[in-house]
């Protein structure tokens, strides 16, 4: 049968009556909505329940899915130990979900679990769906740092699992939306949190599950949003598949949005390919700005692609400007992936013969040799942007004063400990906030006394 119904669900541990103490009632539509929903799933009697959880242990390039036969768990740490549950796994869909990963090259199991126990974006949904309906077995879902397009990847593999096990299977997307709607909310307000909310109620409400691959980094973070991932999963399970959609709640009154859609299947509908959708027109816009990259970052690409196919650093070739074979100087090779940082390793100094050398050098560095992140692969190169910034002299300064965060990086130096931040940085907007990231970078500590320098850039990008 395959997946029947999906479940956009938040997950606010005040919606039950022991921990929220009468506060529960300021989201009652959020309440009637859970009702509703969960009259639908006992309704469907469904065998398997496929939850997505943020708070599931999660990983930057890993799905981890719950191994074992069954899991426990309660609200203790909202002083309501008192309510428990109990669940049981699925283990055949868990095992057919890992080897089904793997088949198709994605990165999840059930390795690497921190904590058997349930957690409150499993047992929230849980608590009301238990209400009606318990026969069930779960399999429970974690999200990761990985790209919104191999989470749309995942639920690929979710609905061809259960349809390949002929088991009455719902998915429910468990999440909050906005963190950040009011001043006197958990997080704040930050104007990207009513935008987002509003942005994602229109794309969930009439289930045009496209755009949601369309939302940048920098905006959902902004926004201090919780769910988007689960609902990109819970998009890429519905493939290819009609959906009747009913948008039942929506309300934020404590400062994070929380809302309630439903998914009924509603058999084949080979239109709604959102990801090859997405995929064509990324590659459209690829092809456009690799027409358009300049010399430098031709070389970086040309480089990372010859040593993800052969492994090997390819020869300088011929064409490039005079300078590039001439001059020497330091230089950064940065990847993006689907807007996301995928590598970035340069040198400040001239290291090798040429400016060509150094730049070919650290795009294998930034490729492969980046610990914050696995190698990068042939497939993802299509998938790269990629930008060259060449270094100027460092200049020594006394007060941070005479930076700008727009024109000029910064080099903090302590001891032996010395960290860069590169000059106009998406998210980067005070001289604060670059020093501090540079100390990061470094491993000095926040309090520590830095010397500081300056530098310029010329940024080769398209």
């Amino acid at each position: 049968m395959g997946i029947s119904a999906g479940f956009m669900m938040p997950h606010p541990p005040l919606i039950i009556p022991d921990v929220g103490k009468g506060e529960e009632k300021k989201i009652q539509k959020t309440i009637d909505a859970y009702q509703k929903a969960t009259e639908i799933i006992s309704f469907l009697q469904p065998e398997t329940i496929v939850l997505l959880s943020p708070h599931q242990t999660m990983y930057a390039d890993y799905f981890h899915i719950s191994p074992g036969q069954d899991a426990r768990g309660d609200f203790g740490q909202f002083r309501a130990g008192q309510i428990f549950m109990e669940v049981s796994y699925d283990t055949e869909f868990v095992r057919m979900l890992c080897e089904k990963a793997r088949d198709v090259g994605l990165q999840a199991g059930v390795l690497g679990e921190r904590d058997k126990k349930l957690d409150h974006g499993t047992m929230v949904p849980l608590y009301f769906v238990n209400q009606r309906w318990t026969n069930y077995r779960l399999v429970r879902v974690g999200l990761s740092g990985l790209p919104l397009t191999t989470h749309y990847r995942l639920g690929q593999c979710i609905r061809d699992v259960a349809q390949a096990l002929g088991q009455n299977t719902v998915i429910i997307a468990s999440g909050d939306l906005s963190h950040k709607l009011k001043e006197d909310g958990p997080c704040g307000y930050q104007k990207e949190g009513p935008a987002y909310d509003a942005q994602i109620i229109d794309v969930m409400g009439k289930a045009a599950f496209g755009e949601l691959l369309e939302f940048s980094e920098s905006f959902c973070e902004k926004a201090a949003e919780c769910g988007h991932r689960s609902f990109t999963i819970l998009a890429g399970a519905f493939d290819r598949t009609g959906v009747k959609t009913e948008l039942l709640s929506y309300e934020g009154p404590f400062g994070v949005g929380y809302g309630i859609c439903i998914y009924r299947s509603c058999g084949s509908d080979e239109t709604r390919n959102f990801l090859d959708q997405h995929e064509e027109k990324e590659q459209r816009e690829l092809l456009a700005r690799q027409k358009r990259e300049d010399p430098y970052v031709r070389l970086a690409r040309y480089t990372i692609e010859a040593v993800t196919e052969t492994g090997n650093l390819p020869e300088i070739p011929q064409g490039l400007p005079e300078e590039l074979y001439h001059s020497r100087a330091g230089a950064f090779v940065s990847l993006k992936e689907d807007g996301r940082l995928r590598g970035c390793i340069g040198t400040i100094q001239a290291l090798r013969e040429s400016l060509a050398e150094e730049i070919m050098h650290n795009a294998v560095s930034a490729c492969s040799q980046d610990p914050r992140f696995s190698p990068v692969e042939g497939w993802e190169m299509d998938r790269l942007t990629i930008s060259v910034d060449v270094m100027g002299e460092t200049q020594k300064i006394s007060s941070p004063e005479e930076l700008d965060v727009a024109r000029y990086g910064v080099i903090v130096t302590s001891g032996a400990k010395r960290g860069l931040l590169l000059p106009n940085l998406e998210g980067v907007n005070t001289i604060e906030q670059q020093i501090a990231i540079a100390k990061q970078k470094a491993g000095i500590k926040a309090h520590e006394t830095v010397e500081l320098e300056r530098f310029e850039v010329i940024r080769h990008h398209e």
